[in-house]
């Protein structure tokens, strides 16, 4: 038997290097707060003073995500500030689009080595989204897992839960033949089709390389920040004849919008409708990828739907323009 000691650290698990950072983002953390929040970080768990007073029938509406592969993009170009942003966003569109306003989130981080700058990074970019979506960051885990990652890799998955009024939930079950289906652009590939994406564009190029098709570098059209978009579902979703919120997340335009669709209705999407972005082009083009696999995989320039009736959709472009986003009529319901 061994005389040597081995102690946690010299496993790989470093408790202090843990701590550090819990302390490093209090204050980071705190801004997210308001005065539901009765705990601040590192206790046992979150607390958060829920009053439904102003609700009838009150629904909690929750969601759980990570960002897939994009994390790889982030390992190559050592960006990390951008891939917790995705991740609160990706979370609050997919409850927003169900009418709900957000409450608060909690988030999970696991890295293999703990390196404080990276975890910093990724934590502060929670608390940047969280502000902007006015939900609270209540707590989270941090995981140092050695054996399970690389050196300089980590993972993340988030859960956020809201509330909406039983009666303002949308569902789709209005949804009707000649409805309209109006989109919304985003900002790029969000967070998926990411394994697709990096499989094409880095057999061809590095993360810094700039091809002529494109106006900034590989590494940063991919790590584009997922687009939050509940200002403006919270501005469109009381407007009579709206009657459902697609998010185009995985499985794309068609695969996301017919999971609201009731039975009997199908889409027609005019794949020519809107200019797609450029970096969907290039994917394309370097990768000889079919048609049928970039409709299915990428949203292509389309980040949300709103399904409305015909006569809603001036209402629903005005209401749109003053948020300064563009509503494209990309085919309808039948």
């Amino acid at each position: 038997m061994s005389e040597k000691k081995f102690t946690y650290k010299d496993s790989g698990v470093d408790i202090k290097a843990g701590e550090e950072l819990v302390n490093s983002i209090k204050d980071v953390v705190k801004e997210t707060h308001n005065a539901n929040v009765l705990s601040n970080i590192g206790g046992f768990g979150g607390l958060f003073s829920a009053n439904f007073s102003s609700f009838k029938n009150p629904v909690l509406v929750s969601s759980v995500d990570g960002v897939g592969t994009k994390l790889i993009v982030a390992f190559k170009a050592g960006v990390y500030d951008t891939v917790g942003q995705d991740l609160v966003n990706h979370c609050v569109n997919d409850i927003a689009v169900c009418g709900a306003d957000p409450l608060f989130f909690l988030d999970y981080f696991s890295t293999g080595k703990l390196e404080q700058h990276i975890g910093y990074d990724v934590i502060k970019g929670f608390a940047k989204a969280c502000k902007e979506n006015g939900v609270a960051l209540i707590g989270g885990e941090t995981a140092e897992m050695p054996d399970i990652y690389k050196q300089g890799e980590f993972d993340l998955a988030g859960t956020v839960v809201g509330v909406v009024d039983r009666d303002k939930l949308i569902t789709g079950q209005n949804i009707k033949k000649g409805d309209l289906l109006i989109g919304f652009k985003g900002t790029g590939l969000h967070t998926n089709g990411y394994s697709l994406a990096r499989k094409v564009l880095f057999s061809e190029y590095g993360v810094n390389d700039t091809p002529e098709e494109l106006e900034n570098s590989i590494g940063d059209e991919l790590l584009r920040v997922h687009k939050s978009y509940l200002p403006l579902i919270k501005k469109l979703r009381d407007v009579g004849g709206v009657h459902g919120f697609s998010h185009i997340t995985g499985g794309g335009i068609e695969g996301n919008t017919k999971r609201i669709l009731p039975d009997g209705c199908k889409l027609s999407v005019d794949w020519s409708s809107w200019e797609r972005p450029a970096i969907f082009k290039l994917i394309q083009k370097t990768g000889n990828v079919p048609e049928d696999d970039m409709q299915a995989t990428f949203n292509l320039g389309i980040g949300m739907i709103a399904v409305v009736s015909e006569n809603a959709a001036d209402t629903v472009k005005k209401l749109s323009k003053e948020l300064n986003e563009e509503a494209v009529v990309i085919g309808s319901v039948v």
